[in-house]
């Protein structure tokens, strides 16, 4: 008779959020006060009174009020930061083994996407390092799956924004959807989610990634005859970053690739990005309201990569991200010999005006998950479209049309070899 283990409990706090928040605590205040002392000068100056250091302190009583604030917090978070490392372990074993539940993975990753570089470079345990997974575990390569438990077809399944990979499991009229499991049941994949820190710059988690997939590769426990990548959103930037640094390494995974499926990716950046960027320039117009242009300066890297739709190193390094300036990106063409294919989404009806078609999704629009762009230079050319109407985003996990389409191209795929890729859309150029 086998003996089953019991379930292990869920838990929505672990040991080390007491930490995290003490950290997330003590950042917060600093934010505040350098916010409150940046408005405080900004009056000042207004009537003629010299400024501290910067521009944005203050001097005399007033900045030794507010460089006192600044050292008392740092003192303090400090403290409880170090109290609370030494009391962690403690509180581990108390705790003992538990799984996150869904709303707490969640919660992390959305932080995560708003402020994940800050979190990395805090130190904060929040902060998400990358991990490839397999049926909800965190692959180690020196203890892989069994043999008979896995296949030698690879997919490689890697969220957007914000998210997670349990979000790909999602619903439709009350019934399961996860595009992953079907391409598994129906053509002998074998799921590996990526869960990664978003917002990190794509092209850092492009780096990491690409060395994760040559590790894996190198330690599968079956030979691996095929790799597929199945991305939703900034998912897609990360792996195109990806096969790009793999390729610079020398590393031999992009020639096992074979497809790439691209969910509502923005290719060349997303306007609510590029919105929040007219945001810093109109804050930072005047000197009452610049101290606040702080606030639209807490989004993170991940999320300014969006604007334009970075992937390389080149396109941020030695750039002031929050500076307005005309796309500068280096082209980057989809990787030759992988069949990629694009999935975009519109909130229109088929229909519909055309204008209301090109909108797109809510979150990118139809050109730019098409990979359309006036220059020649930096348009994509994709084996198949193919566009979702009255589709928001999100939807695009859990349309159950997206799946049948998605099972088309994979069971099809040898229809349509690298040499002679056909481009159909019915959206102009």
């Amino acid at each position: 008779m086998t003996a089953h283990l019991p379930p292990k409990k869920k838990s929505h706090l672990h040991a080390s959020d007491l930490r995290a928040i003490t950290l997330l605590a003590t950042q917060a205040t600093h934010a505040v006060t350098t916010l409150s002392e940046g408005v405080h000068q900004s009056v000042l100056s207004t009537l003629g009174a010299p400024g501290g250091d910067t521009a944005a302190q203050t001097r005399g009583l007033t900045g030794l009020v507010y460089h006192s604030i600044h050292g008392v917090t740092k003192l303090v978070g400090q403290g409880l930061a170090a109290a609370l490392t030494r009391l962690e372990p403690w509180l581990l074993r108390l705790e003992g083994p538990a799984d996150e539940t869904f709303e707490r993975a969640a919660v992390v990753a959305a932080l995560n996407g708003v402020m994940g570089d800050r979190l990395q470079a805090s130190g904060n345990p929040l902060a998400t390092p990358m991990s490839l997974r397999f049926q909800g575990r965190v692959l180690d390569v020196a203890v892989m799956p069994a043999a008979t438990h896995v296949s030698g077809k690879l997919l490689v399944v890697i969220h957007g924004l914000c998210m997670n990979d349990l979000q790909w499991n999602a619903q439709h009229a009350g019934e399961p959807v996860n595009h992953a499991s079907q391409l598994a049941q129906a053509l002998g994949y074998t799921p590996i989610y990526v869960r990664y820190n978003s917002g990190l710059h794509v092209s850092e988690n492009g780096h990491t990634l690409a060395r994760q997939l040559d590790d894996l590769l190198l330690h599968w426990p079956v030979p691996v005859t095929e790799l597929s990548v199945l991305a939703h959103s900034m998912g897609g930037l990360v792996i195109r970053s990806a096969v790009q640094s793999a390729q610079l390494h020398g590393w031999l995974w992009p020639r096992q690739l074979k497809n790439i499926v691209f969910l509502g990716t923005p290719h060349h950046g997303a306007p609510l990005e590029r919105a929040g960027n007219w945001v810093d320039v109109l804050l930072g117009s005047t000197p009452y309201s610049r101290p606040f242009a702080k606030l639209g300066q807490l989004r993170s890297s991940g999320v300014t990569d969006l604007r334009y739709g970075f992937v390389l190193d080149s396109d941020w390094q030695g750039h002031d991200r929050f500076r307005r300036t005309p796309d500068s990106r280096t082209p980057l063409p989809l990787p030759d010999g992988v069949n990629c294919f694009a999935v975009a989404a519109t909130t229109a009806a088929k229909r519909g005006l055309l204008a209301d078609r090109l909108l797109g999704d809510g979150l990118v629009p139809l050109r730019s998950a098409l990979g359309q762009h006036d220059e020649v230079a930096r348009q994509l050319h994709f084996a198949q479209e193919y566009i979702a109407y009255r589709t928001h985003h999100m939807q695009l996990l859990s349309s159950p049309v997206v799946t049948q389409q998605v099972l088309a191209w994979f069971g099809r795929v040898q229809e349509y070899p690298a040499s002679h890729l056909e481009i159909i859309s019915n959206v102009p150029k």
